[in-house]
């Protein structure tokens, strides 16, 4: 039986990580949680958990989640944000890979539950994820907040069974708040990228994300629920390229005063 170490990153999850933790307590033989100084009870119950629990403070979701993943132990890596939990059949599913690990990647589907419901339409299934990998073969990467594992070249990946359940918003309200933090984060990593927008991508992309989302995808499928997902998505979008815009402007002005 190979080794496999569970890797969390964590901030103020006190509603979340006890349940992320008991998914993965069964087949992991180290959960690390690496924690960004909650102000509340993570570390506490993280450790009750059984989790080893180290803190470093947050400078973005790629370069948090490469520090874990350094931290871990073993070569075979589990990750998971500490609103994921693992459905029994994909828990089950890892044991029996475990064995032997065939492969050095492994994907699984994300089924996101929205206001106490599954979404099973739209953009936010089957939500595809690479999650769990050899470290030696792949690394943490992509734009932030969007972070993804990177594989190196030939690498083949497999398809769990089973799915990661994903705890996203409990209302509306809550999802709005948060695009307004992830579309300033996304603007400022797309323009430390040097990739550039324009106005009529400023409008287009929100437009086509709801067209894909909602009637492609048939979000409309989840009746209320997917009309608000489809939409605030697209809003996410329209405040990300707006933002990007904004940085735009703002260099080009210290440009010319400089």
């Amino acid at each position: 039986m190979n080794g496999l170490s569970a890797v969390i990153i964590t901030y103020n999850e006190e509603k979340n990580i006890g349940r992320c933790i008991a998914s993965v307590s069964k087949i992991a033989d180290e959960i690390v949680v690496l924690d960004s100084f909650s102000s509340d009870d993570t570390v506490k119950i993280a450790l009750a958990a059984g989790a080893v629990v180290k803190q470093s403070a947050f400078n973005g979701y790629i370069e948090q989640k490469s520090k874990a993943i350094a931290l871990a132990a073993n070569n075979y890596v589990l990750l998971l944000d500490a609103d994921e939990a693992l459905s029994q059949d994909l828990a089950d599913d890892i044991w029996k890979e475990k064995r032997s690990f065939r492969f050095k990647a492994y994907s699984m589907k994300r089924s996101n539950i929205f206001c106490g419901s599954t979404i099973q339409h739209g953009l936010w299934y089957p939500d595809i994820k690479l999650r769990l990998f050899d470290k030696r073969y792949g690394h943490c990467g992509g734009l932030n907040p969007h972070d993804k594992i990177i594989m190196n070249a030939g690498v083949k990946t497999k398809l769990l069974k089973g799915s990661i359940l994903h705890s996203t918003f409990n209302s509306a309200k809550e999802y709005l708040r948060r695009n307004e933090q992830i579309s300033a984060i996304a603007a400022q990593s797309i323009f430390d990228a040097g990739i550039k927008t324009s106005p009529f991508k400023i409008i287009a992309s929100p437009i086509w994300t709801f067209f894909n989302g909602y009637f492609l995808r048939m979000g409309f499928l989840e009746g209320y629920k997917g009309l608000i997902i489809a939409a605030l998505t697209a809003q996410q979008s329209y405040l990300k390229y707006h933002k990007l815009r904004q940085l735009q402007r703002q260099h080009l002005t210290e440009i010319v005063y400089e």
